[in-house]
């Protein structure tokens, strides 16, 4: 496994470049949520609350406007004349829009042919071109380095970057700002750029704060790169697209490995349950994805300690609306029912 970390003055760098372009996202919490785990699982959580760092309200509507700028911003003159080119099933790829918006840098965003209509025409309205090939996120990546080698394109990656991490981890720094003492962090996995980020931030400032990853079931590269100690090659299936990384990073799987002291497993609708108690009972539109960490709080999957301080970071909103009914209809997670 490489040796490869970042450190926090390279986070604390990062932070500095996009503070000003990006949102300091709000800290929510939940005492409905807080119950549900304590009626579940008989450890109450401190302050009676759950808190959800609120990703879903970033820029274009996820986490990725952080790393996208991260990135955008430490490239070269000559990169930027080039212009970049990411991967996505969507919501890096609006991200990378946005941020070349803002850098004045052209973006090609490559899709997977059946990608989220919305999250289609959010990119092109954000100035990217959009080129749309592909099964799924694994297949895409063969058209990325065709158009590379066609154009001479600068890669920017959506998850596995030492600029895109530290521009994430800002989030994590954000999150120690509103709750110094947290106990656990509780975040979902797709390729492992936002927990690499996040749990490297908070485990270099404070080491004893837990940090718990969720992925969906037909969408776990990270688990299966961990496990094997390498990266391994997956054709996720979830209806968390914005989760389904074709395989985990050679960055984020040593900073998963060291940092992250968990990953659970959930099954989508379990997921969606998560997705459904944010809107019927915190009034927060969340895409699968980014409702996959309170999903797993929900229902009882992260082992909570008596009294402990909790954080869920929803890290997307950019839901399909034409699906959003179907989404609805799943129950709530009920920790009573997973312990």
């Amino acid at each position: 496994m490489s040796d490869r970390f970042i450190t926090l003055d390279q986070i604390y760098a990062a932070r500095e470049r996009i503070t000003g372009a990006i949102h300091q996202t709000p800290m929510l919490s939940s005492a409905t949520a807080a119950r549900l785990v304590e009626a579940g699982t008989g450890k109450r959580l401190r302050d009676d609350r759950l808190y959800v760092k609120a990703e879903h309200l970033q820029k274009t509507g996820s986490f990725k406007a952080r790393a996208a700028l991260s990135k955008l911003t430490s490239l070269t003159a000559d990169e930027r004349t080039k212009g970049a080119i990411t991967l996505s099933a969507g919501n890096a790829a609006q991200a990378y829009a946005w941020a070349g918006s803002v850098e004045g840098i052209a973006v090609t965003a490559t899709m997977p042919a059946g990608a989220v209509r919305s999250k289609v025409e959010a990119t092109r309205g954000y100035g990217a071109e959009v080129v749309l090939h592909g099964e799924h996120v694994g297949e895409t990546w063969a058209r990325v380095q065709e158009l590379i080698a066609e154009r001479g394109l600068t890669l920017v990656h959506p998850f596995d970057d030492p600029e895109v991490i530290a521009g994430n981890a800002s989030a994590g720094l954000e999150i120690l700002d509103d709750l110094p003492d947290v106990d656990v962090v509780v975040v979902g996995v797709g390729g492992g750029g936002l927990i690499s980020g996040v749990a490297t931030a908070l485990k270099e400032s404070r080491p004893g704060i837990r940090v718990f990853g969720v992925e969906p079931e037909g969408s776990d590269a990270v688990s299966e790169a961990i496990q094997a100690g390498q990266v391994v090659r997956i054709a996720p299936v979830s209806v968390a697209d914005g989760l389904g990384a074709p395989f985990a990073g050679e960055w984020t799987l040593p900073i998963c490995s060291r940092y992250v002291d968990d990953i659970v497993l959930l099954d989508d609708a379990t997921i969606l349950g998560g997705l459904r108690f944010a809107a019927e009972r915190m009034k927060q539109v969340l895409e699968p994805a980014g409702a996959a960490a309170l999903a797993a709080v929900l229902a009882g999957r992260i082992p909570i300690r008596e009294g402990e301080r909790v954080c869920v970071v929803a890290s997307g909103g950019n839901v399909e609306t034409s699906r959003l009914r179907e989404f609805l209809e799943s129950p709530i997670p009920s920790a009573a029912s997973r312990v």
